[in-house]
This record gives C-alpha cells, sequence and structure tokens, in this order.
C-alpha cells in the first residue's frame, strides 16, 4: 500500500522570517499551487503572451496560456491586439485548437456561437428560434443581449514588439510592474527594431514552474552543470558579472562578459571544465559582437512568473513558462532575430540557438536537473532546500558566487502567498 502525500497548509513552514531555507511544500503541494495560480497569474500580474512579430496581418492569431488557462493573442482587422480566453460563453468549451493560423471571425464548433475578433459575440444560431406551423418554437429569452455574452477580454500592454497580458484590469503599468533597473535591460534587447520569427521548440518539464525561474536566478550552476559553458567560457564563474533586481526583489537580470575558452584559472578543479575539448564546427563559437549589447555577452532575464528573456552572445529568444499541476509545465522557446539582420547573422543566430531548447546542449541539462529535484521534493516533501550561498541577505551583486536572486523572488513569494485574502 502506498503512503499517501501529507496535506500541507497554504503557508508551508518556513525555518526563519528570511528566505534562505525553502520548504519543499513550496513545490508539492497542489493546494499552494493553486493559490500561485490565483495570486501570480490570474491577479495583479502581467504575464507574457507573444511578440507582435507572430501576428503581424490582420486575423492572424496565437493561441497561448497564462498559467493554466488558454488564450488567444489576435489581430484585429483595425491592427489592435487584442487577448481573449479560449472558452466559450455558452457552454464553456476551448474552441481553439491552432496554435496558429488567420481567422475573420472565431467560430465554436459545438453550437456555432460566433465572435469578433476582438471578442464581442456577434452571432447565435437560433437567436429567435425556428418558425414551424406558423408557429415560432424556442430561442434565447427576450433579455437576452449579445453584448453581454462575449468572451473574457484581458487587458493588453506591448513595448518593444513584446505583447503582455492580464485577467486583472487594475494591474499596475508594465512599465511599473517591470520597474526601472529591469526595464533597462528589456530595452536593452527589445529596443524598437522589428523582430524576425526564426523558429519555436516546445517541450514540457516534469517539475515545479518555480524551479525554471530559480534556474535562470541561479548563477551558480552554469559554470558548474554545463561543461558547454564552462568549457569555451560562454558563461564561467570567473566572468564579470552583474545581479541585478526589481525593488520588490521578483524580476532579475543576470548580466555576464565572457572570459577566454582556454583560460586556466579557477576553473581548473571544475569537473565540467574540459581543456582538451574541441569543436567538430567551429561554427558554434562564430560570435560577432553585435553595438546594441554595450558590453555584456549574455543577459538573462527573469519576468516573475511566466518569462525568461535570453540574450546569450547572438542567440536572442523568450521562454514562456506554462505551468500544468504543480510538478509539471510546458516550455516554449520563441527564437527571433532583427529584420534587419543579415542573412549571415540569421544563420549565426539559428547555429547558436542549438546550444539552448530541449536538446540543446547547454539546456538539456537544466530540464534534467529539474526533473530530479522534483523527484526528490515528491520523495521528502517534510524537508526544504538551502538557498546560503553569498549570505543569508537580499541584494544586487557584482558576482556569481551567490544565490540572492533566488532568496529575492521567495521574499516576494512569501509577501504575496502569506497576505490574507
Amino acid at each position: 500500500m502506498s503512503t499517501p502525500h501529507p496535506v500541507f497548509p497554504l503557508h508551508p513552514t518556513w525555518e526563519s522570517p528570511g528566505t534562505h531555507r525553502v520548504p519543499f511544500a513550496a513545490y508539492t503541494s497542489e493546494d499552494i499551487y493553486r493559490r500561485e495560480l490565483e495570486r501570480f497569474f490570474y491577479r495583479s500580474h502581467w504575464c507574457y503572451v507573444g511578440l507582435e512579430a507572430e501576428v503581424p496581418n490582420p486575423g492572424d492569431f496565437k493561441r497561448t496560456a497564462i498559467g493554466e488557462r488558454s488564450v488567444i493573442l489576435v489581430r484585429g482587422e483595425d491592427l489592435q491586439l487584442h487577448v481573449v480566453e479560449n472558452v466559450c460563453a455558452h457552454r464553456g468549451m476551448r474552441f481553439c485548437r491552432e496554435r496558429h493560423g488567420n481567422r475573420k471571425e472565431f467560430v465554436c464548433p459545438y453550437h456555432q456561437w460566433n465572435y469578433r475578433l476582438d471578442g464581442a459575440l456577434q452571432g447565435v444560431p437560433f437567436r429567435r428560434g425556428v418558425k414551424q406551423d406558423g408557429k415560432v418554437h424556442g430561442g434565447m429569452p427576450a433579455d437576452f443581449k449579445l453584448e453581454e455574452h462575449g468572451l473574457t477580454r484581458l487587458k493588453v500592454a506591448t513595448r518593444g514588439g513584446v505583447v503582455f497580458a492580464s485577467f486583472d484590469h487594475g494591474v499596475e503599468s508594465l512599465e511599473d510592474f517591470m520597474g526601472p533597473a529591469i526595464l533597462g535591460y528589456f530595452d536593452r534587447l527589445f529596443n524598437g527594431r522589428k523582430l524576425k520569427i526564426l523558429g519555436y521548440n516546445r517541450q514540457r518539464i516534469p517539475g515545479n514552474w518555480k524551479l525554471m525561474q530559480e534556474n535562470i536566478k541561479d548563477p551558480y550552476h552554469p559554470g558548474l552543470l554545463h561543461t558547454w559553458f564552462v568549457t569555451f567560457g560562454l558563461w564561467r564563474a570567473d566572468n564579470r558579472a552583474e545581479l541585478k533586481m526589481d525593488a520588490r526583489h521578483r524580476h532579475a537580470a543576470m548580466v555576464s562578459t565572457r572570459g577566454e575558452a582556454k583560460k586556466q584559472s579557477d576553473v581548473s578543479n571544475v569537473s565540467s571544465f574540459k581543456a582538451g575539448m574541441q569543436l567538430e564546427d567551429p561554427r558554434f563559437l562564430d560570435i560577432v559582437p553585435e553595438p546594441w549589447w554595450g558590453g555584456p555577452t549574455a543577459v538573462m532575464t527573469t519576468l516573475f512568473p511566466s518569462v525568461i528573456l535570453q540574450q546569450q552572445v547572438n542567440s536572442v529568444s523568450t521562454r514562456h513558462i506554462q505551468p500544468v499541476g504543480h510538478d509539471a509545465f510546458d516550455f516554449e522557446w520563441t527564437h527571433f532575430g532583427f529584420e534587419d539582420d543579415t542573412e549571415e547573422m540569421t544563420e549565426r543566430r539559428l547555429r547558436q540557438a542549438n546550444l539552448f531548447g530541449p536538446a540543446g546542449f547547454v539546456s538539456a541539462d537544466d530540464g534534467e536537473v529539474i526533473e530530479f529535484s522534483q523527484q526528490g521534493f515528491e520523495q521528502k516533501p517534510f524537508h526544504r532546500a538551502l538557498v546560503e550561498l553569498g549570505g543569508r541577505e537580499v541584494g544586487d551583486a557584482d558576482h556569481m558566487v551567490t544565490e540572492t536572486l533566488i532568496r529575492g523572488m521567495y521574499e516576494y513569494w512569501r509577501s504575496v502567498m502569506e497576505k490574507e485574502d
């Protein structure tokens, strides 16, 4: 007979007022996870839904998700962007099945209710009944109003070609949500140049959604876990680095400047450093500095709760986190370039994108360790994780040997999750 999982309260037990020891229950409790969805994905936060370049023409749409709720990003006939929930107002069907497409209207296949691209209901079959034998049979009640039964419409904000949406129409502005420090790194990447979609990767990772936010707020592991990064100098503990957070510590930027690939410094005794490793195809290290970099060769920005913005040398992408239960999330990578890129630069971006994604030379490692971490949490749900590298305080840093960004994220997490309704 299997042992049932213990039931945890909505506020897991922390060992101290700080966030340097994270209860495993934060990753294993379904009740806590449901509270996270309401408080982080469906209320008071902006969530990433896509890039404007994915829906360039009137009627173009993209099906995506905010938390576990399916939504559609669509460009209207007037070129305005709309985000509507993919749930028919009649019987609740998820009516849109395609990932991308073009429509003049949305029609639910169940009973043919049809909606304008902005979500307004425009037609209901047999609304006024059916005439038979000189009588009208059926139909909707006399006080039924189309305008009261449209799709749920979300608030939309765009900046630099990136689209965010929120179920909460009272949410703060996108700029205030990011804060000036993180906004600067956002604008560095999305600086007004038109974006060009290069392709997608998708995977389902069997781990708690927060683990991917942690992973990209963790400069401790890249120079230890990732053989590719440390051997070829793309991300190492001895690289010049900055770690920046917004004022509420929910968002962060990890900033690194590439070191020398073969430099024998304090990485000599790191097992992932392979001094004799050579590339069969040296074009993977065909790195060309771009004017907009401004110095750093890599900036990884986490916008809590839903997206990671990646610049690793010439590879740029968004990584969208879509939870599917307390122990799994879908992870969608959108690789892009810029419309004014040369053909050579586009090929370079695509080639370097092989470092990332589900089977990437680097990122495959992350998906695997997240899965194994979740297995450990489920095995020992009463335990806690240690997050004490670099001390127990929270603040910006000018080096990578710290877990301050993770402590900062959980400081924010606690402030929201422990607040009474």
